[in-house]
């Protein structure tokens, strides 16, 4: 009987590996990206948060037991975001400030683009959220 040619065997079987291995390598890549920013926004927010803390638009405010009224950017230089959540790289992360309902709320968001086509666009605007009960 005849032995059968078994050239290029090791090249298909890569073929068939490779897809799969690189899909998910890319994929845990892509997921420790949008975990590394999420938890900078955490950071960040909270950081906002502290900062308006300190502010006399809050301490002020509740000592008086009136609400605060804090708005805009508690800080507004990306200089200092940057230096409070270095991990955000390339991207301009916002805060806004909202009051209500008894709490003062710091919210830090941010584009993010994913790397894989597969996520779609669920995960392309992440937030964080800090609130401050008074």
């Amino acid at each position: 009987m005849r032995k059968l040619d078994q050239r290029g065997i090791g090249a298909m079987e890569f073929c068939l590996v490779a897809a799969p291995l690189f899909i998910l390598m890319f994929a845990i890549f892509d997921l420790g990206r949008y975990a590394i920013t999420m938890q900078s926004l955490r950071t960040l927010a909270n950081a906002g948060a502290r900062t308006w803390m300190i502010n006399d638009c809050y301490v002020n405010n509740v000592m008086k037991k009136a609400s605060p009224t804090c708005a805009g950017d508690p800080l507004p230089a990306l200089a200092d975001k940057k230096a409070v959540a270095p991990m955000i790289g390339g991207l301009s992360p916002t805060l806004n400030t909202a009051t209500g309902g008894g709490a003062l709320t710091v919210t830090a968001s941010v584009t993010f683009n994913m790397l894989m086509p597969i996520w779609g666009s669920t995960l392309n605007n992440p937030s964080a959220t800090t609130t401050i009960p008074f």
